[in-house]
């Protein structure tokens, strides 16, 4: 079997029938394997996707402290501004942009440890990073971890029930676990742990670099605004975590072809051009299914990108030396012929 065809964890129903078609599991498995998932007490290799919801568990409270005593306009605004663009643009410049498709390289790990921790720490790399190069390699295909074809809460619960890496890999295949994470500065398990603990990072190591990153910003919060602004934006930054799960099936078009003509050019799959995304996080996401590996998806000039703009503004102060752009590509093999094309069928008509 190929490396990314096992690498994950596969769910209890698995990828495919026997004819190679989706499987596509109803709402009771899907909770059922869930909650499996989540169970520490039966099996501690569980313990990765437990974590990750725990930490969104744990900035619920938060989000109601805002909401019942200290709402306000202002508070309102700040909250979407965290939510929407900042933590939103920031899972594009480093979870998608740079630690799955290495669209851009940092000058020094100091450069790289600012990056990560721009924001208040909610996914853990390791689920997002390699479940991620499943996706584009099975993209609305059998196997991939978060096809919309099999309905929202596939998606939705995907982090759990899909994205976590295999714990039963060979050592070889943990190798290459390894190579796609050494990038991200995360520190591995050695084989021997990973087959203890079924992750590449190691607990310890997870939970103190999750108290230090949340420890930080409730301080610097409190400084900027009290304990209201804190709650205020520990709140927001839960909204987010739970909204960002939805994602991927309103990017894929809730698993039918949305695609248009002039908006969406990569056809390989169902992906989208979606304005809401696209405008508060670079989410252009055709256009990056087209040019993975690009630093910029937003490519046409409407198509703001505040993620290229903050790894661009990087470059000029030397803190990131290089990065690859696709724009010129773009134009040259995709928009240009679309729109000669689109010229010749119009006098064709005439």
């Amino acid at each position: 079997m190929a490396f990314l065809d096992h690498v994950l964890q596969a769910p209890a129903y698995g990828w495919k029938d026997k004819e190679g078609n989706l499987i596509i599991p109803g709402s009771g498995q899907i909770i059922r394997e869930f909650f499996s998932r989540l169970n520490i007490l039966h099996n501690r290799k569980n313990w990765l996707p437990f974590f990750s919801w725990f930490k969104v568990c744990c900035l619920v409270p938060f989000f109601f402290v805002f909401i019942f005593y200290h709402f306000s306009v202002w508070m309102l605004l700040a909250a979407f501004l965290y939510s929407m663009i900042i933590m939103g643009t920031h899972g594009t410049i480093w979870y998608h942009r740079y630690c799955t498709h290495v669209s851009y390289r940092f000058r020094n790990r100091f450069w790289r440890f600012v990056t990560q921790n721009l924001t208040i720490s909610v996914i853990p790399e390791e689920i997002y990073v390699i479940s991620h190069h499943v996706h584009h390699a099975k993209s609305d295909k059998p196997g991939d971890p978060y096809n919309a074809q099999a309905g929202f809460l596939y998606c939705f619960l995907a982090d759990v029930n899909h994205q976590p890496i295999a714990t039963d890999l060979d050592e070889s295949d943990y190798r290459k676990v390894k190579i796609l994470m050494k990038h991200t500065g995360i520190k591995a398990n050695n084989y021997k742990q990973y087959l203890r603990w079924g992750s590449y990072v190691n607990p310890a190591r997870a939970v103190l670099a999750w108290l230090l990153n949340w420890g930080f910003w409730y301080f610097a919060f409190y400084l900027l605004g009290g304990h209201a602004l804190a709650c205020t934006l520990f709140g927001a930054a839960g909204f987010w975590a739970i909204g960002v799960r939805t994602f991927n099936y309103e990017g894929h078009g809730k698993g039918k072809d949305k695609q248009r003509n002039g908006i969406d050019y990569n056809r390989k799959d169902m992906s989208v051009n979606q304005l809401w995304p696209g405008l508060v996080a670079g989410e252009w996401h055709n256009n990056h299914h087209l040019f993975p590996k690009s630093a910029r998806s937003g490519f046409k000039p409407w198509q703001i990108d505040l993620a290229w703009y903050y790894i661009k503004s990087m470059s000029v102060i030397g803190a990131i030396t290089t990065y690859h752009d696709a724009k010129k590509q773009f134009y040259e093999e995709y928009y240009h012929p679309y729109i000669l094309s689109r010229a010749a069928h119009k006098r064709s008509l005439v």
